[in-house]
C-alpha cells in the first residue's frame, strides 16, 4: 500500500467550514493547520465545523493537537461542537482514547457531502517554529485527558528542555 503524502483540503460554503485531511498527517502540515484554527476563530457567519479524516492514512499526535485546538478556536461561537468524520476503525480508536468525544462530535459519515474542496497551500515552518508547534500541539493534548497526559509527559518535557536550551545559545 502507497504511503500518500499528507494534504490539507478546506472549503466554506453557507457557514459550514470543512476541513479534510487526506494520506499521511505530520507535524510538516501543523503551520497550515494552525494557520486554519486562527483563521476559524475570526470567519464571520461561521455555523458548523466539520473535519473529515475518512481519507487520512495516519495524523500523528502533533496534527492531532492542532485539530484539538481548531476545536477549542471556535469553542463557544457554534451551536454544536466541531464534526469528525471517521470511519477508519484505527483513526477511530486513536481519537477516542486522546478524549476526542469531548470536543467534538464523532460520526462515521457526513449527513451531506462537502462541496468543491481546494488544496491548502502549504504554510512553511521552519525548525524552531515546528518545534513550538510540536511542543504547543502535546500541551493541549496532556489537557485533554489523563492518558494524553501520561502518554506525552516525557516528549513535552524534552522539548521544553530544547527550547530552553536554544534561547540560551
Amino acid at each position: 500500500m502507497m504511503i500518500h503524502e499528507g494534504r490539507i483540503q478546506a472549503a466554506f460554503d453557507s457557514g459550514v467550514f470543512v476541513l479534510k485531511l487526506c494520506g499521511d498527517v505530520r507535524l510538516t502540515l501543523c503551520a497550515t493547520l494552525d494557520s486554519q484554527a486562527q483563521r476559524l476563530s475570526q470567519t464571520p457567519g461561521l455555523r458548523a465545523v466539520m473535519i473529515d479524516l475518512r481519507e487520512a492514512t495516519n495524523v500523528d499526535s502533533t496534527a492531532l493537537g492542532f485539530l484539538a485546538k481548531v476545536a477549542m478556536a471556535v469553542q463557544g461561537k457554534l451551536e454544536q461542537p466541531p464534526t469528525i468524520v471517521a470511519d477508519h476503525p484505527d483513526v477511530q480508536r486513536m481519537l477516542d482514547v486522546m478524549g476526542f468525544e469531548r470536543y467534538f462530535t464523532l460520526v462515521e459519515s457526513p449527513i451531506t457531502e462537502p462541496c468543491e474542496l481546494s488544496d491548502l497551500p502549504e504554510v512553511p515552518a521552519d525548525e524552531e517554529g515546528l518545534r513550538h508547534r510540536i511542543l504547543e500541539a502535546h500541551r493541549i493534548l496532556m489537557h485533554m485527558n489523563e492518558h494524553n497526559r501520561e502518554e506525552f509527559q516525557p516528549l513535552v518535557e524534552m522539548l521544553e528542555a530544547q527550547e530552553a536550551a536554544s534561547h540560551q545559545h
